[in-house]
């Protein structure tokens, strides 16, 4: 696997090769996020080519640095999007992304951006997140960044479903709190 400055490098000599070594670098990361969202593989295919393509336009003049992480946001940026599209008509509790839960703790995404900018509110978030252990810092960040189900949490940190999601209950009450302190609207 190439270091992410060497497939950085090859995007600015915009060689075709760029493409093939952050897939193998990355591939089933980018695959494993889309379909953790989408729940559906032929669309998470797309969404990652559609990152893919993103990339390839993006760089230059961008040099994303940690390359990981950028695309990630990507992915998950062009995901959700396609989940929203998606699902627009009818949405059910059940089959929610994730992120749909903590719309309780920010009274209406609408509202929320309209009175608090993106960085501002995350910067509130970092900071609560900062408040957590370790532990909840991992179950909160692999549920709503990776979509990750409860399940699959669980087995990673060694927990039942249940008690993850209990946590994350107990987690979005304490967001709800915080951000109601700082005065957010809630």
């Amino acid at each position: 696997m190439m270091e992410d400055g060497q497939i950085v490098g090859l995007f600015w000599a915009r060689s075709e090769e760029a493409l093939r070594a952050l897939d193998e670098t990355y591939g089933g990361l980018c695959r494993s996020l889309a379909l953790n969202i989408l729940n559906d593989r032929r669309d998470a295919e797309e969404c990652v080519n559609d990152a893919y393509l993103g990339l390839w336009r993006a760089i230059p003049p961008a040099r994303p640095a940690p390359l990981r992480t950028y695309l990630c946001r990507v992915v998950r940026n062009i995901s959700l999007n396609a989940y929203y599209k998606k699902h627009a008509a009818r949405r059910s509790a059940a089959g929610c992304v994730p992120f749909e839960e903590l719309e309780e703790c920010l009274a209406g995404a609408d509202e929320t951006v309209q009175t608090l900018e993106t960085k501002e509110l995350a910067r509130s978030i970092e900071r609560f997140l900062d408040t957590l252990s370790r532990e909840d810092q991992v179950i909160f960040l692999r549920r709503y960044w990776f979509a990750d189900s409860c399940r699959q949490i669980g087995g990673r940190v060694g927990l039942s479903e249940k008690n993850v999601t209990v946590r994350l209950a107990r987690m979005r009450q304490k967001l709800k709190e915080r951000l109601a302190g700082e005065g957010v609207s809630v």
